[in-house]
C-alpha cells in the first residue's frame, strides 16, 4: 500500500486532514496489521486525505507510565508531541484505545493538545455520512457478532455507541454478553498486564471473557482494540473453538462488508 508519511506530504506542500497513529501494535505484531491495513484501505476508499509518521512515530508510552515507570513515559511523550507539533498537527485518529487515551487525555498536560478520534467514532462518521455503503448480504449477513467493549474506550472514554452502531449498519445481528457496557469485562491486557505473567488465581482473566462471548452463540466477535483482539483469540483457541469462532476488529469487518 501506498501511504504518505507526514514528511512526505510537507515536503510537497500537502496538509493531510488526519493524522493516522498507528501505534506499536499496529505496527509490529503480525495480527494487528492487517487490522492496520484494513483501516488504511478504507480511509483510501473513502477519500480521507491522511498520512503517518512513520519511522518518526514512537510508543506513546502508555505501557510504562501504566507499569510506574513515570520517567520513560515522559520522555516517550516529549519527543512524541515535539514532532506532532513540528507538523502543525491538530486531528489524530487511531485504531489503539491505549494509544487513543493517553493522546487524548494525557498528553494535554505535557503540552500536546490535539482533536483524537478512535477509529470506530471515524467509521460511525463515515456510514452516516454515505461514504461507506455496505454490500448487499455481506459475508455476515444473517449471522451473529458479539462486541467486547474495551476499558480503555468504554469505561475510560465513555464510548459505547459509535462501535454498536457501525456494526448495526451489517445485515447481522449484534447480541450483547452478560457484562458489557460500562459493566463489561476488562480482557487481562490493559494497565501493562499485556507484558507479564498472571498473579494468583484460578481462572485467566481473559479466558473468563471469551467464556462470556462463546455463550452468546455468535460466530464472530468484534473488537475494536488489538491487545483485547490478542487476549480474546487466545481464549477462544483455549477452548478450541477458533474453527467456529472469528475474532475480528470492527476495522476488518466493514473493509469485508463495504461496496468497493
Amino acid at each position: 500500500m501506498t501511504i504518505p508519511t507526514m514528511a512526505e506530504m510537507m515536503m510537497n506542500g500537502q496538509t493531510p486532514e488526519v493524522l493516522f497513529w498507528v501505534g506499536c501494535a499496529g505496527s509490529y505484531d503480525q495480527r494487528a496489521q492487517k487490522i492496520t491495513k484494513a483501516f488504511a484501505e478504507i480511509l483510501q476508499h473513502t477519500g480521507v486525505s491522511f498520512a503517518i509518521l512513520g519511522k518518526e512515530e514512537m510508543c506513546t508510552g502508555d505501557p510504562a507510565r501504566r507499569a510506574g515507570n513515570e520517567f520513560m513515559f515522559q520522555m516517550m511523550a516529549y519527543q512524541n508531541i515535539q514532532i506532532l507539533n513540528g507538523y502543525g498537527i491538530k486531528k489524530i485518529v487511531t485504531a489503539c484505545p491505549h494509544c487513543f487515551n493517553t493522546l487524548k487525555n494525557e498528553y494535554p498536560e505535557l503540552g500536546g493538545n490535539y482533536e483524537v478520534i478512535h477509529h470506530t467514532t471515524l467509521l460511525q462518521q463515515l456510514i452516516d455520512e454515505g461514504k461507506i455503503k455496505m454490500k448487499e448480504g455481506g459475508s455476515f449477513k444473517g449471522k451473529k457478532i458479539t462486541y467486547h467493549d474495551s476499558c480503555y474506550l468504554g469505561r475510560s472514554n465513555d464510548i459505547y455507541e459509535a462501535p454498536r452502531k457501525v456494526l448495526e449498519s451489517l445485515d447481522a445481528e449484534l447480541v450483547e454478553m452478560k457484562r458489557c457496557r460500562s459493566n463489561g469485562l476488562c480482557c487481562g491486557a490493559g494497565g501493562a498486564q499485556m507484558f507479564k505473567e498472571e498473579e494468583q488465581g484460578n481462572i485467566r482473566i481473559n479466558q473468563d471473557r471469551a467464556d462470556e462471548a462463546i455463550t452468546t452463540g455468535a460466530t464472530t466477535i468484534a473488537a475494536a482494540c488489538p491487545f483485547c483482539n490478542t487476549m480474546m483469540t487466545d481464549g477462544v483457541k483455549n477452548r478450541e473453538k477458533d474453527q467456529e469462532i472469528a475474532v475480528l476488529d470492527i476495522a476488518e469487518i466493514i473493509a469485508q462488508s463495504m461496496e468497493k
